[in-house]
């Protein structure tokens, strides 16, 4: 039981635990200094670490999205502009999105 491989992120992590796990990764892979099965394992991990990453993102986005949208109406739409090639309609990210108040207020 000496060389087990770390286990996945439990749920009960926070973003900034997942996140700091994340970069710990990208150390070990970066170092080269791995096995490739070593390698795969620790890959295997920071994907299950990104997919966490980015279910805690999602979950607070969702939550942002119901605080803004209370009786207030107010609603998000994306940054981007559709004169540089952007899809119309297409989901932003969250770091592309802001808010704007209804049109009848």
């Amino acid at each position: 039981m000496g060389d087990e491989a770390p286990q996945a992120a439990p749920v009960a992590e926070g973003f900034d635990v997942v996140l700091e796990r994340l970069h710990e990764v990208v150390e070990r892979l970066e170092a080269g200094n791995l096995t490739l099965e070593e390698s795969l394992q620790v890959f295997e991990d920071g994907i299950r670490l990104s997919r966490r990453g980015a279910q805690i993102l999602d979950s607070a986005e969702k939550r942002v999205d119901i605080l803004l949208a209370g009786e207030e109406g107010v609603r998000t739409e994306p940054f981007g502009d559709t004169s540089r090639g952007e899809a119309a309609g297409a989901r932003p990210d969250a770091a592309t999105v802001r808010t704007v108040a209804r049109a009848d207020e």
